[in-house]
């Protein structure tokens, strides 16, 4: 190993996804910054079962295929993904009989399905090339965060029963739900969502396209394509994932709310058959005869989470699962990554340029929260409407307009640390905060008096024109009027949405919760343009 200098700019603890992708984007920021990863696992990791969170969507997607110039790799070496897919099959084996929800093509932003054995060897290797002091199988025993200004962060670590005292600049916390930052500062917070999580590798294709020999079903979708995916195979209170895997693998797993099924009923491999067997069963019968292919099994109990602060001006930062951590539905993880390290990367480059950070730090924090909380709220108290063809398929609808409308759009724009413009924006962002929270409440409120009714149809997200283009506007390059004009048509677009969920619901439900129907007009006309009419037919999901 090549001698490594003393002093820093930059050490990152942890030299997983997180960690890598932040030492890559710092490189691509300024060639000349001086970073050590300090990774706890020996390289290079195994493939297919090294870690979970294999699902990416649009804006993680971009993050690695184009901020950091990775595209070749994810089109190369990784899986196209093939969008989100629901099936309510809950005790059926006709899965070409039940409601489906997906796209029949494919839409104009890709995301991947990431093999993150394969991805982060990758990460590792392009990490050296760049110049990045990446040392694996290292340890770090202790921290000591500077107590002023001109001071270095002190960090000691371990590798091969040697010591090594290291002198940062920068400590950015990035290795995962251990922690060390958040430990030693006291920064843990809970959240009001409560879920468990089992999941396990299978060494083979689990290939949804064949599970019906329905010429019908099967011709509903681009040809053999369903596979690619991440199919959702949902019922009340849980969700199943499977995700195919560029090594030949398929990730499988249970996402449930512990009040509707407890950890202790799918928390061994066994278990989660005997589950399945129960409650989807043809996913059972896939999986029955290639149990001698099974790679490995792990759980997460109670796994979303807060923290207090993710980056202080005292020049430390937590990114990745290091901070909080939401829950796999949708596949958020990515995205967070994403935006905490292109803050982490500006505080730096504002730090080199001699600035203060301190409050470019808090307000960073503020908005990063803001962003964790209204995403949080798709999930809290929402797990037992997964299993209700009629309303998820109308949250899916929604939350995804408000995903590619709202923050979606600040990331591809790049317009994350432009606090000017955002600022500018702020009635309009705390407005689409508030309608989502009354929309989710609603749902649930609607969920509670719907008739479940589980149709043998597709709901083809692909065959609404307005949700198609909404996906592709995120290639848009826009200046800054543009951006502002693009960020309120999405507050009217969900606005207008709001209007013909609510007018969908209360004509087949007119006993529908009042409470729930009161906020969610009181939000949906606080930003309505005087005489504004809402436009017929924005969605129709069948």
């Amino acid at each position: 190993m090549d001698p490594i200098p003393r002093q820093h700019d930059v050490v990152i603890m942890g030299g997983g996804l997180a960690g890598l992708t932040l030492a890559l984007q710092l490189k691509r920021r300024f060639d000349d910054v001086d970073i050590v990863v300090l990774e706890r696992r020996a390289h290079p990791v195994p493939h297919a079962t090294h870690k979970v969170g294999e699902s990416s969507v649009e804006i993680g997607a971009h993050y690695f295929d184009t901020v950091l110039g990775l595209k070749a790799h994810m089109h190369g070496a990784q899986l196209r993904k093939f969008g989100f897919r629901f099936f309510f099959s809950e005790g059926r084996r006709d899965i070409d009989q039940v409601t489906e929800i997906g796209a029949s093509r494919y839409l104009a932003v890709p995301s991947y399905q990431i093999d993150r054995g394969i991805f982060e060897n990758y990460l590792a290797e392009e990490a050296l090339r760049s110049g990045v002091h990446f040392i694996d199988d290292a340890l770090v025993r202790s921290i000591e965060l500077a107590e002023e200004p001109h001071q270095p962060h002190r960090l000691r670590w371990t590798q091969d029963g040697e010591t090594h005292l290291v002198h940062a600049r920068w400590l950015v916390d990035a290795c995962g739900r251990a922690g060390v930052l958040k430990r030693k500062l006291g920064l843990a917070e809970p959240n009001a969502h409560e879920c468990n999580a089992v999941w396990f590798r299978i060494g083979d294709r689990i290939t949804i396209d064949d599970w019906s020999d329905n010429a019908a079903w099967r011709a509903r979708c681009e040809p053999q394509a369903r596979w690619l995916s991440t199919n959702h195979l949902v019922g009340a209170g849980y969700w199943v994932w499977l995700i195919p895997l560029a090594s030949g693998s398929h990730s499988v797993g249970i996402v449930a709310d512990p009040r509707l099924h407890p950890l202790h009923t799918i928390d061994s491999f066994d278990k989660a058959m005997q589950w399945f067997r129960t409650w989807q069963p043809r996913l059972y019968d896939e999986l029955d005869g290639k149990r001698h292919l099974l790679q490995d099994f792990a759980f997460f109990r109670d796994f979303s989470y807060g923290c207090k602060q993710v980056f202080s001006g005292q020049r430390w930062a937590l990114t990745g699962e290091a901070g909080l951590f939401l829950d796999p539905f949708y596949s958020p993880g990515s995205d967070f990554i994403a935006m905490s390290n292109t803050y982490i990367t500006d505080l730096i480059a504002h730090d080199s340029a001699g600035h203060s950070v301190a409050a470019r730090a808090q307000l960073y924090d503020q908005i990063y929260h803001s962003f964790y909380e209204s995403t949080l709220a798709l999930y809290t108290d929402q797990y037992p409407l997964f299993g209700d063809p009629e309303v998820l398929p109308v949250k899916v609808i929604w939350d995804y307009t408000y995903y590619w409308g709202v923050l979606s759009q600040i990331f591809f724009q790049q317009r994350l640390t432009d606090l000017a413009l955002l600022g500018s924006l702020r009635d309009e962002l705390q407005h689409c905060q508030r309608l989502n929270v009354a929309m989710q409440d609603f749902l649930r409120a609607w969920s509670a008096v719907s008739e479940k009714r589980n149709r043998a149809a597709m709901l083809d997200q692909a065959a609404l024109p307005w949700f198609a283009e909404l996906n592709r506007s995120l290639n848009d390059r826009l200046d800054d009027e543009a951006f502002r004009a693009r960020m309120r048509a999405s507050v009217e677009q969900l606005r207008v949405l709001a209007g013909e969920i609510l007018a969908r619901a209360t004509a087949e439900h007119p006993a529908l919760d009042a409470a729930a129907l009161r906020a969610l007009m009181a939000e949906k006309m606080a930003l309505a343009p005087p005489g504004c009419a809402t436009a017929p037919m924005l969605f129709a999901t069948g």
